[in-house]
């Protein structure tokens, strides 16, 4: 099947809920005229229509391979990802006094969000590079930034981000690779990483690890964690990729999905000669690696959008083509295409509908993040409450309708052959890495609620209510009031029981607020009637459908933990 790039979705997302003019009206952001924004999008779909989508297939089905000489990418990749170099892609929104456009964030999201579409298997490798800029902006030292940072933005050189080791999962504090100190003031880096995407391939030059490790004497915990910078290969004299830095990949991973991503096992230092540099300063790598890790989050929010779309173009097109059964009810007992009927059009509708919420949750936090970089300081603050928010809805509803797509397809979406089942392998990944969502629930109610004595969760509230119409969207805007106010107060346990079905309430009404706007818009607006009837459609379904599924969330929600505790560990295998 082929791919169309939602350029008009985009642009529309990009107008109304972005509100992209307020960002180019600013002298950081002023190349981000109307024209420029449309050549972007326009170019980007047709790379990714042509270069990337074709590949999807081949890299689900023959996938990444690990060789002697390392990870050998599947045929086609290395010309596809060196296009994208050649093309700028990487440039967008990477900073210009290292080569880049400086384009707004919210850019670079749509850009992104086309390639994942296209190719999520190829498009995670620009996505961790991405993580690994800002972490250099932020926190690397002039040296670091001039040595690494343009190559990494123009994607000549790619990133990672070195956190999990066998023992140390979601308890990064116990982690025990070594970083010891040498004359000169680099660092001996020494230990195992584990689940490290794009940890090896040949699609580039050199490979940028950040590796969170421990120096001698250091506290025990996260305080004691440091980030290193440790590249594939050493730079010589000139800046350019030379000796091999004693960093190897021992295996990569047989998953589920994502056959395309090596994840890799990485050995640091087998025959001690792994030299890294210290990024900011020693005990600062939490800090750090945060950086790198709340960019990454966002876009694996986005990769949900990502699955969301591909497989509903993919069940659309079916339910297009193939003949069923006349419609019940009609006047014909000429079989029809399925989607003429009924039930098949909820699922379509509920895709669309979901993927829009998706993509409307995503690009907005997106343009929270140019706003905090022009300096609004609140739009900071509200940017840090919609992570964990974009994060894991944005990644449960691409679950939902890769799952919905297979549906669609009957008993053909669970042979391999139709590609629909791709979808849903590649997807479950994106609730687990990069922080799992209960993790992103545990911060939304562990750190993120109580922000200004719960200032910054009122202030996003007062804004939905103030737009909202429906009523049914207002009240369940009150419950997520209600609920948070009652768990600004609550205990541990009774917050982090109550932290997942929390975090949905709230995700549903924001999508609800901005899906709303949408339907509003759209019925006033000019341009394709296909399109604008689709928003139409889509909202109304968004808001008479799914927010008050939320509604029933605010019994969970407000539930106690006693009754997660009423048996014992033993009896749960009963």
């Amino acid at each position: 099947m082929s791919f169309t790039p939602p350029q008009a979705e985009q642009r529309f997302v990009l107008d109304h809920i972005v509100r992209l003019d307020e960002l180019a009206a600013s002298e950081r952001f002023a190349d981000a005229t109307p024209d420029m924004v449309d050549a972007v999008l326009e170019g980007v779909g047709q790379f990714a229509a042509g270069e990337w989508a074709p590949l999807d297939r081949v890299g689900d089905t023959v996938g990444a391979k690990w060789t002697a000489d390392g990870v050998v990418m599947p045929e086609g990749f290395v010309a596809a990802y060196k296009a994208y170099v050649e093309g700028g892609w990487g440039t967008i929104g990477s900073p210009t006094d290292h080569g880049g456009q400086g384009m707004p964030f919210a850019i670079s999201t749509a850009v992104l969000d086309t390639l994942g579409a296209a190719n999520m298997g190829l498009a995670l490798c620009p996505t961790l590079t991405v993580g690994a800029i800002e972490a250099l902006m932020h926190h690397g030292s002039p040296q670091q930034q001039a040595a690494y940072l343009a190559k990494l933005s123009s994607g000549e050189w790619t990133g990672t981000m070195n956190l999990t080791e066998p023992q140390a999962g979601s308890d990064v504090g116990a982690l025990r690779t070594r970083a010891d100190p040498l004359s000169d003031g680099k660092w001996s880096i020494t230990g195992t990483k584990i689940y490290i995407s794009y940890g090896d391939h040949d699609m580039a030059a050199n490979i940028v690890h950040l590796v969170l490790a421990r120096t001698p004497d250091a506290p025990p915990g996260t305080k004691g964690l440091s980030l290193f910078l440790v590249p594939k290969y050493r730079l010589d004299a000139a800046g350019a990729p030379g000796d091999f830095n004693d960093v190897r990949v021992v295996s990569i991973e047989h998953k589920m999905g994502l056959h395309a991503s090596p994840t890799c096992v990485l050995s640091f230092g087998d025959n001690a000669d792994c030299i890294g540099e210290l990024i900011g300063h020693e005990g600062g790598g939490i800090a750090a690696m945060f950086t790198m890790m709340n960019n990454a989050r966002l876009n694996v929010g986005l990769q949900g959008v990502q699955v969301a779309e591909r497989a509903t173009q993919k069940a659309v097109a079916y339910a297009r083509d193939r003949i069923q059964s006349a419609r019940a009810g009609g006047a014909s007992r000429e079989p029809v295409a399925i989607i003429e009927h009924p039930d098949v059009r909820r699922m379509l509708l509920r895709m669309k509908a979901q993927t829009q919420a998706a993509r409307a949750l995503v690009y907005y936090a997106a343009g929270q993040v140019d706003r905090a970089n022009l300096g609004d300081v609140d739009a900071r603050k509200r940017l840090d409450l919609l992570t964990p928010l974009a994060k894991a809805h944005g990644t449960d509803l691409g679950n939902e309708v890769a799952s919905i797509g297979i549906q669609v397809h009957g008993g053909m979406g669970y042979v391999e052959e139709t590609g629909a089942a791709q979808q849903f392998r590649d997807a479950r990944i994106t609730p687990i890495y990069e922080g799992t969502n209960g993790i992103q629930a545990a911060d939304l109610v562990g750190r993120k609620l109580g922000m200004d004595n719960g200032g910054v969760f009122l202030s996003h509230v007062a804004d939905m209510r103030a737009e909202a119409k429906d009523a049914g969207l207002i009240a369940l805007i009150d419950a997520c009031e209600e609920v948070g106010r009652h768990l600004l107060t609550a205990d541990t346990d009774d917050k982090l029981a109550a932290s997942y079905p929390f975090l949905t309430m709230l995700s549903v009404a924001t999508c609800g607020w901005l899906m709303e706007r949408s339907g509003t818009i759209a019925a006033g607006a000019e341009g394709d009637p296909a399109f604008l009837s689709l928003k139409r459609a889509a909202a109304r379904f968004y808001v008479e459908q799914v927010v008050p599924e939320a509604q029933g969330l605010k019994a969970a929600a407000m539930a106690k933990a006693e009754v997660l505790y009423a048996l014992t560990p033993e009896a749960f295998a009963a």
